[in-house]
Protein backbone atom coordinates (compact mmCIF):
# COMPACT_ATOMS: atom_id res chain seq x y z
CA UNK A 1 0.00 0.00 0.00
CA UNK A 2 1.42 3.37 -1.05
CA UNK A 3 1.85 6.31 1.31
CA UNK A 4 -1.02 8.26 -0.30
CA UNK A 5 -3.40 5.30 -0.07
CA UNK A 6 -2.45 4.74 3.57
CA UNK A 7 -3.15 8.38 4.41
CA UNK A 8 -6.53 8.15 2.72
CA UNK A 9 -7.46 5.05 4.69
CA UNK A 10 -6.32 6.62 7.95
CA UNK A 11 -8.17 9.88 7.22
CA UNK A 12 -11.31 7.98 6.23
CA UNK A 13 -11.16 5.91 9.41
CA UNK A 14 -10.63 8.96 11.60
CA UNK A 15 -13.52 10.88 10.03
CA UNK A 16 -15.81 7.85 10.24
CA UNK A 17 -14.92 7.45 13.90
CA UNK A 18 -15.49 11.17 14.53
CA UNK A 19 -18.94 11.08 12.90
CA UNK A 20 -19.84 7.95 14.86
CA UNK A 21 -18.70 9.57 18.12
CA UNK A 22 -20.71 12.73 17.44
CA UNK A 23 -23.78 10.67 16.52
CA UNK A 24 -23.39 8.67 19.72
CA UNK A 25 -23.13 11.90 21.71
CA UNK A 26 -26.34 13.23 20.18
CA UNK A 27 -28.21 10.00 20.89
CA UNK A 28 -26.70 9.78 24.39
CA UNK A 29 -28.11 13.19 25.29
CA UNK A 30 -31.61 12.05 24.36
CA UNK A 31 -31.19 8.77 26.25
CA UNK A 32 -29.99 10.59 29.37
CA UNK A 33 -32.93 13.00 29.24
CA UNK A 34 -35.43 10.18 28.83
CA UNK A 35 -33.73 8.15 31.53
CA UNK A 36 -33.83 11.05 33.97
CA UNK A 37 -37.50 11.71 33.24
CA UNK A 38 -38.39 8.06 33.70
CA UNK A 39 -36.39 7.76 36.92
CA UNK A 40 -37.95 10.86 38.50
CA UNK A 41 -41.40 10.89 36.97
CA UNK A 42 -42.54 7.33 36.26
CA UNK A 43 -43.29 6.59 39.92
CA UNK A 44 -45.82 9.43 40.00
CA UNK A 45 -47.84 8.15 37.06
CA UNK A 46 -51.11 6.59 38.14
CA UNK A 47 -54.79 6.71 37.26
CA UNK A 48 -55.42 9.81 39.36
CA UNK A 49 -52.61 11.66 37.58
CA UNK A 50 -54.42 11.34 34.24
CA UNK A 51 -58.02 11.72 35.42
CA UNK A 52 -58.00 14.29 38.24
CA UNK A 53 -57.43 18.04 38.33
CA UNK A 54 -54.81 19.71 40.57
CA UNK A 55 -55.68 19.83 44.26
CA UNK A 56 -55.48 23.01 46.40
CA UNK A 57 -52.05 24.21 47.47
CA UNK A 58 -50.57 22.20 50.32
CA UNK A 59 -52.59 19.04 49.69
CA UNK A 60 -51.21 15.85 48.17
CA UNK A 61 -52.53 13.84 45.27
CA UNK A 62 -54.45 15.14 42.32
CA UNK A 63 -53.41 15.11 38.70
CA UNK A 64 -53.07 17.15 35.55
CA UNK A 65 -56.09 16.04 33.51
CA UNK A 66 -56.92 19.67 32.75
CA UNK A 67 -53.42 20.31 31.39
CA UNK A 68 -53.38 17.15 29.24
CA UNK A 69 -56.70 18.00 27.62
CA UNK A 70 -55.72 21.65 27.29
CA UNK A 71 -52.49 20.72 25.52
CA UNK A 72 -54.41 18.55 23.07
CA UNK A 73 -56.96 21.30 22.37
CA UNK A 74 -54.50 24.17 21.96
CA UNK A 75 -51.88 22.25 19.96
CA UNK A 76 -54.62 20.67 17.84
CA UNK A 77 -56.12 24.07 17.00
CA UNK A 78 -52.66 25.46 16.26
CA UNK A 79 -51.98 22.56 13.89
CA UNK A 80 -55.39 23.08 12.27
CA UNK A 81 -54.50 26.73 11.62
CA UNK A 82 -50.80 26.40 10.90
CA UNK A 83 -50.27 23.19 8.93
CA UNK A 84 -52.30 24.12 5.82
CA UNK A 85 -50.78 27.60 5.71
CA UNK A 86 -47.24 26.35 6.25
CA UNK A 87 -47.45 23.51 3.71
CA UNK A 88 -49.18 25.71 1.16
CA UNK A 89 -46.57 28.44 1.58
CA UNK A 90 -43.76 25.92 1.18
CA UNK A 91 -45.29 24.53 -2.01
CA UNK A 92 -45.67 28.04 -3.40
CA UNK A 93 -42.06 28.93 -2.60
CA UNK A 94 -40.70 25.75 -4.20
CA UNK A 95 -42.86 25.81 -7.32
CA UNK A 96 -43.59 29.49 -7.98
CA UNK A 97 -41.41 31.48 -5.60
CA UNK A 98 -38.60 32.51 -7.93
CA UNK A 99 -39.68 36.17 -8.09
CA UNK A 100 -39.58 39.14 -5.74
CA UNK A 101 -42.60 37.97 -3.75
CA UNK A 102 -40.94 34.62 -3.10
CA UNK A 103 -37.80 36.35 -1.84
CA UNK A 104 -39.86 38.49 0.54
CA UNK A 105 -41.76 35.47 1.88
CA UNK A 106 -38.51 33.55 2.47
CA UNK A 107 -36.96 36.51 4.24
CA UNK A 108 -39.99 36.94 6.51
CA UNK A 109 -40.07 33.20 7.27
CA UNK A 110 -36.38 33.18 8.17
CA UNK A 111 -36.80 36.20 10.44
CA UNK A 112 -39.79 34.60 12.18
CA UNK A 113 -37.87 31.34 12.63
CA UNK A 114 -35.26 33.27 14.61
CA UNK A 115 -37.75 35.32 16.61
CA UNK A 116 -37.93 34.38 20.33
CA UNK A 117 -41.22 32.76 21.23
CA UNK A 118 -41.87 35.30 23.97
CA UNK A 119 -41.97 38.04 21.31
CA UNK A 120 -44.67 36.09 19.47
CA UNK A 121 -46.52 35.84 22.78
CA UNK A 122 -46.38 39.60 23.33
CA UNK A 123 -47.53 40.20 19.77
CA UNK A 124 -50.48 37.82 20.25
CA UNK A 125 -51.35 39.52 23.54
CA UNK A 126 -51.38 42.92 21.83
CA UNK A 127 -53.47 41.91 18.82
CA UNK A 128 -55.68 39.17 20.23
CA UNK A 129 -55.91 39.21 24.02
CA UNK A 130 -56.37 42.95 24.45
CA UNK A 131 -59.05 43.36 21.74
CA UNK A 132 -60.88 40.27 23.05
CA UNK A 133 -60.53 41.65 26.61
CA UNK A 134 -59.52 38.29 28.01
CA UNK A 135 -57.12 35.38 27.82
CA UNK A 136 -58.23 32.36 25.81
CA UNK A 137 -57.11 29.06 24.36
CA UNK A 138 -57.90 30.46 20.91
CA UNK A 139 -55.32 33.21 21.35
CA UNK A 140 -52.78 30.63 22.53
CA UNK A 141 -53.43 28.49 19.46
CA UNK A 142 -52.93 31.49 17.19
CA UNK A 143 -49.60 32.28 18.85
CA UNK A 144 -48.39 28.69 18.49
CA UNK A 145 -49.55 28.59 14.86
CA UNK A 146 -47.48 31.71 14.17
CA UNK A 147 -44.44 29.85 15.51
CA UNK A 148 -45.20 26.79 13.43
CA UNK A 149 -45.89 28.29 10.01
CA UNK A 150 -42.42 29.62 9.05
CA UNK A 151 -40.65 26.41 10.10
CA UNK A 152 -43.05 24.20 8.16
CA UNK A 153 -42.94 26.52 5.14
CA UNK A 154 -39.14 26.40 4.84
CA UNK A 155 -39.00 22.65 5.53
CA UNK A 156 -41.70 21.93 2.95
CA UNK A 157 -39.90 24.08 0.40
CA UNK A 158 -36.67 22.14 0.84
CA UNK A 159 -38.44 18.77 0.64
CA UNK A 160 -40.32 19.74 -2.52
CA UNK A 161 -37.12 20.98 -4.16
CA UNK A 162 -35.67 17.47 -3.75
CA UNK A 163 -38.31 16.03 -6.10
CA UNK A 164 -36.68 15.33 -9.50
CA UNK A 165 -37.67 17.76 -12.25
CA UNK A 166 -38.27 14.80 -14.55
CA UNK A 167 -41.47 14.00 -12.63
CA UNK A 168 -42.77 17.51 -13.19
CA UNK A 169 -41.87 17.37 -16.88
CA UNK A 170 -43.56 13.98 -17.29
CA UNK A 171 -46.77 15.20 -15.66
CA UNK A 172 -46.82 18.38 -17.74
CA UNK A 173 -46.18 16.35 -20.91
CA UNK A 174 -49.24 14.22 -20.11
CA UNK A 175 -51.37 17.36 -20.05
CA UNK A 176 -51.54 18.03 -16.31
CA UNK A 177 -51.84 21.75 -15.50
CA UNK A 178 -49.03 23.08 -13.37
CA UNK A 179 -51.13 23.54 -10.23
CA UNK A 180 -52.36 19.95 -10.43
CA UNK A 181 -48.83 18.70 -11.00
CA UNK A 182 -47.71 20.48 -7.84
CA UNK A 183 -50.51 18.99 -5.75
CA UNK A 184 -50.95 15.49 -7.17
CA UNK A 185 -47.41 14.60 -8.23
CA UNK A 186 -44.84 16.77 -6.48
CA UNK A 187 -46.55 17.04 -3.09
CA UNK A 188 -47.32 13.29 -2.95
CA UNK A 189 -43.75 12.41 -3.86
CA UNK A 190 -42.40 14.65 -1.09
CA UNK A 191 -45.08 13.54 1.39
CA UNK A 192 -42.70 11.77 3.78
CA UNK A 193 -40.45 14.81 4.08
CA UNK A 194 -43.40 17.18 4.42
CA UNK A 195 -44.93 15.09 7.21
CA UNK A 196 -41.58 14.97 8.98
CA UNK A 197 -41.37 18.75 8.82
CA UNK A 198 -44.90 19.03 10.19
CA UNK A 199 -43.97 16.74 13.07
CA UNK A 200 -40.97 18.91 13.88
CA UNK A 201 -43.23 21.97 13.92
CA UNK A 202 -45.81 20.31 16.16
CA UNK A 203 -43.10 19.02 18.49
CA UNK A 204 -41.67 22.51 18.81
CA UNK A 205 -44.91 24.21 19.74
CA UNK A 206 -45.99 21.37 22.06
CA UNK A 207 -43.28 22.38 24.51
CA UNK A 208 -43.65 26.16 24.29
CA UNK A 209 -44.49 28.02 27.48
CA UNK A 210 -43.78 31.73 27.02
CA UNK A 211 -46.46 32.44 24.36
CA UNK A 212 -49.09 30.65 26.45
CA UNK A 213 -48.37 32.76 29.52
CA UNK A 214 -49.38 35.84 27.51
CA UNK A 215 -52.36 34.22 25.76
CA UNK A 216 -53.92 31.09 27.31
CA UNK A 217 -52.73 32.09 30.83
CA UNK A 218 -53.60 28.76 32.47
CA UNK A 219 -56.56 27.39 34.38
CA UNK A 220 -56.64 25.09 37.40
CA UNK A 221 -60.11 23.90 36.42
CA UNK A 222 -61.05 21.51 33.64
CA UNK A 223 -62.44 23.27 30.55
CA UNK A 224 -62.73 22.75 26.81
CA UNK A 225 -64.08 26.24 26.09
CA UNK A 226 -61.58 27.77 23.66
CA UNK A 227 -62.75 31.30 24.50
CA UNK A 228 -61.63 30.90 28.12
CA UNK A 229 -58.18 30.52 29.75
CA UNK A 230 -56.88 26.96 29.51
CA UNK A 231 -54.05 25.05 31.15
CA UNK A 232 -51.35 23.19 29.21
CA UNK A 233 -48.63 20.74 30.21
CA UNK A 234 -45.70 23.14 29.57
CA UNK A 235 -47.33 25.85 31.67
CA UNK A 236 -48.21 23.34 34.38
CA UNK A 237 -44.60 22.09 34.43
CA UNK A 238 -43.34 25.66 34.74
CA UNK A 239 -45.65 26.43 37.66
CA UNK A 240 -44.89 23.21 39.51
CA UNK A 241 -41.13 23.24 38.87
CA UNK A 242 -40.77 26.78 40.22
CA UNK A 243 -43.05 26.18 43.20
CA UNK A 244 -41.88 25.59 46.79
CA UNK A 245 -43.61 22.24 47.38
CA UNK A 246 -42.03 18.82 46.89
CA UNK A 247 -45.38 17.46 45.71
CA UNK A 248 -45.39 19.99 42.89
CA UNK A 249 -41.86 18.99 41.87
CA UNK A 250 -42.92 15.35 41.73
CA UNK A 251 -45.87 16.18 39.48
CA UNK A 252 -43.66 18.41 37.31
CA UNK A 253 -41.34 15.47 36.53
CA UNK A 254 -44.30 13.24 35.72
CA UNK A 255 -45.84 15.93 33.50
CA UNK A 256 -42.57 16.34 31.62
CA UNK A 257 -42.46 12.58 31.03
CA UNK A 258 -46.02 12.60 29.70
CA UNK A 259 -45.26 15.54 27.40
CA UNK A 260 -42.23 13.75 25.99
CA UNK A 261 -44.28 10.61 25.54
CA UNK A 262 -47.00 12.46 23.64
CA UNK A 263 -44.48 13.91 21.19
CA UNK A 264 -42.86 10.49 20.73
CA UNK A 265 -46.24 8.83 20.15
CA UNK A 266 -47.14 11.44 17.54
CA UNK A 267 -43.93 10.77 15.63
CA UNK A 268 -44.26 6.99 15.72
CA UNK A 269 -47.92 7.10 14.62
CA UNK A 270 -47.20 9.41 11.69
CA UNK A 271 -44.30 7.29 10.46
CA UNK A 272 -46.43 4.16 10.73
CA UNK A 273 -49.19 5.82 8.71
CA UNK A 274 -46.72 6.85 5.98
CA UNK A 275 -45.25 3.34 5.81
CA UNK A 276 -48.72 1.81 5.55
CA UNK A 277 -49.67 4.23 2.78
CA UNK A 278 -46.57 3.59 0.71
CA UNK A 279 -46.77 -0.14 1.35
CA UNK A 280 -50.36 -0.19 0.09
CA UNK A 281 -49.32 1.86 -2.96
CA UNK A 282 -46.72 -0.74 -3.91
Amino acid sequence: MSGRSLRRHVTSGLMTGLVAALSFTAVLALVLILGDLIAKGASSLNWDFFTKNPVPTGQTGGGVANAIVGTGVIVGLAALFGLPVGVGTGLYLAEYGSGRLGWVVRFVADVLNGTPSIVIGIFAWTWLVRPMKGYSALAGSAALAALMVPMIARTTEEMVRLVPHSLREAALALGYPRWRTSLRVVARTALAGIVTGCLVGVARIAGETAPLIFTALGNQNFTTNITQPMQTLPHQIYEYATGPFEEWHRLAWASALVLMGLVLLLGVTARWAIRQRHGAAR
